[in-house]
């Protein structure tokens, strides 16, 4: 079976695996693609080598845009469950993380960097529920909130995932750091806290400055590590507060923009038409996230 839209690919099939492949996963070094394998295995070339997925292994990637993945073999009975998701899904994934989990982008990180993690029996359930529920989702003729829903279910799977990791103890990020983090990968790090301690600063200029480096190097860093610029993961940070002031609250408009730091309701408003499509208080009635 393969199943798919624009926002999600989930197949068991060996013809959709070389679909995806060719359509989404190598074409867009910024999906994220959970395979599970039941039987049999597969030899993925990631990273520089050779990686052996085999049964009750769960394999993740998540957006690399340094590694492609390159040639693979399947025995003759592989058999698999592969769900890959759109780079606008993973962004937002990661930006919510970003905001509850201190050691969401060292963990990212990790996974690029060990891929592959044995299931027990009640982590392949929880694997097989979510699949379940997102092939539903995919045939589904109800389509108004699909992405919203597709999202919490990637982010519940991606979070069972990470707890999986911490019930495993694979990582010890406070006391035994497993991994070296280079120059570029410690300032794209330092931007995304500097995100969540001051969201309302809303130049590139501003966090370059803190950073001690020119806007032009931190935006290519940013598009290195994540394939957004910093501009665009300044917008991201904005729109998603506007999102939750819009819809979860009464606020008065004028209030939202003093709240925001904006210099006037005026500004304010031209802002949200930009990066929104609408004015605030037409936004606010649609009621969509």
């Amino acid at each position: 079976m393969t199943l798919s839209n624009e926002y999600v690919f989930l197949t068991d099939d060996k013809e959709g695996f070389r679909e995806c492949r060719e359509k989404r996963t190598v074409s867009s070094s910024a999906t994220m693609t959970i395979l599970l394998c039941k039987a049999g295995y597969i030899d993925v070339y990631y990273r520089g080598e050779m990686v052996r997925i085999r049964k009750n292994d769960l394999f993740v990637r998540v957006p690399d845009f340094s590694h492609e993945l390159g040639p693979y073999e399947m025995s003759p009975d592989f058999e698999f469950m592969q769900v890959t998701f759109d780079s606008s899904i993973y962004a937002q994934i990661m930006f919510d993380h970003m905001r509850v989990e201190p050691n969401w982008y060292a963990k990212q990180e990790y996974i690029k960097q060990n891929p592959i993690f044995p299931l027990d029996d009640m982590n392949i359930d929880f694997f097989n529920t979510y699949y379940h529920a997102l092939s539903l989702q995919l045939q589904s003729r109800l389509t108004e909130y699909r992405k919203q829903i597709m999202m919490l279910i990637a982010r519940s799977a991606v979070m069972e995932m990470l707890n999986y990791m911490d019930h495993l103890a694979v990582l010890e990020m406070k006391d035994k750091p497993r991994m070296s983090v280079n120059q570029s990968d410690y300032t794209f790090h330092r931007f995304t806290q500097l995100l969540q301690q001051y969201p309302h600063e809303r130049e590139v200029q501003w966090y370059a400055k803190q950073l001690n480096i020119t806007p032009k190097y931190l935006s290519e860093i940013c598009k290195e590590r994540s394939g957004k610029s910093a501009g665009e993961w300044i917008v991201d940070i904005t729109v998603s507060e506007l999102r939750h002031y819009l819809h979860n609250t009464t606020l008065p408009i004028r209030e939202i923009s003093r709240l925001m730091d904006f210099p006037n309701a005026s500004f304010f408003s031209q802002y949200v038409k930009k990066h929104m499509g609408s004015s605030p208080n037409k936004y606010r009635k649609l009621k969509r996230v």
